[in-house]
């Protein structure tokens, strides 16, 4: 299966993982927002815009996927750091809110397939890993 069509599935299946979250609140794709509902529905739109852009001008695959790696990797660093590193009132009287065996999994998952994805794109578009 070439780089391309793994994209076009990974982004396509984003109208599956929207639905999985919204019918059973079973969030795959965007845990690292269960907090903020928002946030977890632009990120949906943000990924069925990449699909879009991409079905639209299959030439921008690699910066798209390149663009949308930063961004998952970003959204899970700074959504996990603030969990570990700012710990609310509730938290540490109650233990409740603290980050999850489901979270920490999600993490190293997603970010491990956004990092490898994000470096597969930049060998594409400059012809070296980073």
């Amino acid at each position: 299966m070439s780089q391309k069509s793994i994209l076009y599935t990974y982004y396509g299946a984003t109208v599956l993982f929207l639905l999985l979250d919204l019918a059973f609140s079973f969030s795959i794709r965007a845990t690292f927002f269960d907090a903020n509902t928002s946030l977890r529905m632009l990120y949906y739109g943000f990924c069925m815009l990449c699909f879009l852009v991409m079905v639209w001008k299959p030439a921008l695959s690699a910066l798209i996927g390149a663009i949308e790696s930063v961004v998952t990797l970003s959204a899970l660093i700074v959504a996990m750091g603030v969990r570990v590193m700012v710990p609310t009132d509730p938290m540490m009287e109650t233990g409740e809110g603290a980050v999850t065996a489901r979270e920490v999994v999600n993490f190293v998952l997603a970010g491990g397939v956004a990092y490898i994805a994000w470096g597969n794109n930049m060998k594409e578009l400059f012809g070296k890993w980073p």
